[in-house]
């Protein structure tokens, strides 16, 4: 079980990050204009988070909840979670996107794997 949490962990945030049309997000409030009332998806794991102009994260990934909070730090998303009782570590994330469609994550301010999940 706790293997499947780290897999889901790293599907939270991860997969080589590659140029592919994604345009960088730098600033807070361009981030907050695109999230602004949507979800972010990942399918295949049933992953769905909204994040909140208040600093706060909530969703749900296979069936169960996750809740976190947020900050934006010299141009990275810095978030920490907990997925039902597994912590996820904080680390501050490079944030990409693309067609104000897709929205891509990549961890160690862009320098690790990364996340792609669409905007509904």
């Amino acid at each position: 079980m706790r293997q499947m949490f780290l897999c889901l962990a790293l599907a939270l945030f991860a997969a080589p990050a590659a140029a592919d049309g994604f345009e960088p997000v730098r600033e807070k409030d361009r981030f907050l204009s695109i999230v602004k009332g949507k979800e972010l998806r990942i399918g295949l794991y049933q992953l769905s988070l909204k994040i909140s102009p208040d600093g706060s994260i909530a969703g749900r990934a296979l069936g169960w909840d996750i809740n976190g909070k947020w900050s934006w730090k010299d141009g990275y998303f810095c978030r920490e979670m907990d997925w039902s009782g597994y912590p996820i570590p904080q680390n501050c994330q490079l944030v990409e996107v693309k067609d104000g469609r897709e929205m891509r994550f990549t961890v160690d301010q862009g320098k690790g794997d990364s996340a792609s999940f669409r905007l509904r």
